[in-house]
């Protein structure tokens, strides 16, 4: 149940961005409280997995997936139609392709994506409540207001100029979060690699020895 609301996120994604790319104010307005839906769903499908006792490594790997689907896209769409710079979703690509390779070496070992680093730090961003819900609540509000301002703009209101640099302000500091919360994950993941190689090399080594005595 848990991983079909994981799922369904995916066709809303579909048309919210329709419904941002048709540009009517009113329609555009009307993305607010779609998106907070699809962010919303995001909590549901958690709480379902963890009363019905559903959570599993797959369930885990879809929520992921859906969370990153939905901020690439809208990332992608705000620089698409101008309201962003370019670097924005290129900073967060680059940081989510490169720590869900990392995460994958992880979950083939059978190591939930956030239980692969150890240090206290490390944890507190990659883990804690407080960072999460950090990253969440900004990257919603950098969503939201950003979608208030293509109405804006649509409208040429002149309340825009300042929306916009609101906007701006929070985009980047869920970026700087971003970042923030994906180096433990990359640094971990180099000591999980570097740990693998050398059970590799020490289990091939070992077969050597057996094949030769």
């Amino acid at each position: 149940m848990a991983n079909l609301v994981t799922l369904l996120r995916f066709p809303l994604m579909i048309a919210l961005v329709v419904m941002l790319y048709l540009g009517r104010p009113g329609l555009v307005l009307g993305c607010v409280p779609f998106l907070i839906l699809i962010i919303l769903m995001d909590t549901l499908d958690g709480n379902l997995a963890r009363r019905r006792g559903e959570t599993s490594l797959l369930g885990s790997a879809l929520d992921i997936a859906a969370d990153r689907t939905l901020e690439l896209i809208l990332w992608v769409v705000f620089a698409n139609l101008g309201l962003i710079s370019v670097a924005v979703p290129l900073i967060v690509i680059v940081r989510g392709v490169t720590v869900d390779a990392v995460r994958a070496v992880g979950i083939s070992q059978g190591i939930p994506p956030f239980n692969q680093v150890s240090s206290p730090i490390s944890r507190f961003l990659v883990s804690s409540k407080v960072m999460r819900s950090s990253y969440s609540v900004s990257k919603a509000f950098a969503f939201n207001v950003l979608i208030i301002d293509l109405a804006l703009r649509e409208l040429n209101h002149p309340w825009d100029g300042w929306v916009h640099i609101i906007a701006l302000g929070l985009t980047w500091l869920a970026v700087l979060i971003c970042v923030a919360r994906g180096v433990p994950v990359l640094v971990s993941g180099a000591a999980l690699l570097s740990r693998s190689d050398r059970t590799r090399s020490s289990v091939s080594n070992h077969q050597t020895v057996d094949r030769e005595q």
